[in-house]
């Protein structure tokens, strides 16, 4: 996927355009012109950015450089030490997690990592876990309801790994073990859908108390290429399915699937990796706080009505 957006180009022609004024040898005579850019592209961002199609967001949610769960835990944790292994075959590092502190509170942090460059993709298989990854987060958040610690974890992933070593070591099972070994765990769980939210490799750490959603993040059960080729035998149809398919973080507000809606940086969370954190840091805290004094019967019961609501709706006569 190119770093260039095409939705994006004329708002990057005109940065370019004061860029260059500004690095030219006479800059005082450009200050006027620099001065009118700016205005004409802050009322273009906001024409952009106000009015984004579901795909444009999915575009968005997949931009190679937005930041990644290592990056949020750099910026938003302290004291974080990495935890490898499932116990069972290996280290998934599609999948990772540790100890950490959240603002002085010890949490037990777990995430999907995407890589950067194509030699760090394949070293995190482009974000797609393996059995052993989804093992791991258990084994991780099972730890943490063992101390009455919290759970904190970010989903940004296009899905589980659907290969044949995959399926051999019990994908499906994994999974399913995750949702419901996550569904009784007695201890705060918050989630925050940070990229794309893929499928039942998504869900398999996203059984949450709490689920936060960046603003242009995407969340559903199948990617809109993937839907688009099973309804209309093509994956070009793709704009169309992200449409109907009601992958966007106002839309699942409304559904009632997520809790509340993290605001990005202008441009979305690739232009500003600090302040999408530190957006992020007050809806963390707040819910983290909400919950800390409920029981883990509490907990565990507020979770499964949680989750059972999803879905429920009325017939008109």
């Amino acid at each position: 996927m190119p770093d260039e957006l095409e939705f994006e180009r004329p708002l990057l022609e005109l940065e370019n355009r004061i860029a260059e004024l500004r690095a030219s040898d006479d800059a005082q005579a450009a200050r006027d012109e620099i001065g009118r850019l700016d205005e004409r592209l802050k009322r273009l961002q906001r024409k952009v950015y106000s009015g984004l199609t579901p795909w444009q967001r999915a575009q968005l949610a997949r931009h190679p450089k937005r930041p990644h769960t290592l990056d949020l835990f750099r910026l938003l944790l302290e004291d974080f030490i990495e935890l490898h292994g499932d116990r069972v075959f290996g280290d998934d590092k599609a999948i990772v997690g540790g100890l950490a502190r959240f603002e002085g509170d010890p949490v037990v942090a777990i995430g999907h990592q995407k890589g950067r460059d194509t030699r760090e993709n394949i070293a995190r298989n482009f974000g797609m876990p393996h059995p052993e990854g989804y093992r791991k987060a258990l084994r991780l958040m099972e730890l943490a309801a063992k101390f009455r610690k919290p759970i904190i974890t970010f989903i940004d992933t296009p899905g589980a790994y659907p290969g044949l070593g995959a399926e051999e070591r019990g994908q499906a099972e994994a999974i399913a073990h995750n949702l419901r070994e996550m569904a009784g765990l007695g201890t705060p769980i918050v989630c925050v859908v940070t990229g794309e939210g893929g499928s039942g490799g998504a869900l398999a750490i996203g059984v949450a108390n709490r689920v936060l959603m960046l603003e242009h993040a995407i969340y559903s059960v199948i990617s809109p290429e993937g839907c688009a080729a099973i309804l209309w035998g093509e994956a070009a149809k793709a704009p169309e399915a992200a449409e109907l398919m009601r992958i966007t973080a106002p839309d699942l507000l409304r559904l009632g699937v997520i809790d509340g809606i993290v605001p990005e940086p202008t441009g979305g969370a690739h232009r500003n990796w600090e302040e999408t954190a530190q957006n992020l840091r007050g809806p963390l805290r707040d819910a983290l706080w909400e919950l800390r004094s409920l029981t883990p019967e509490e907990l565990v019961s507020e979770r499964y009505e949680k989750f059972r609501k999803i879905g429920v709706f009325e017939e008109s006569a």
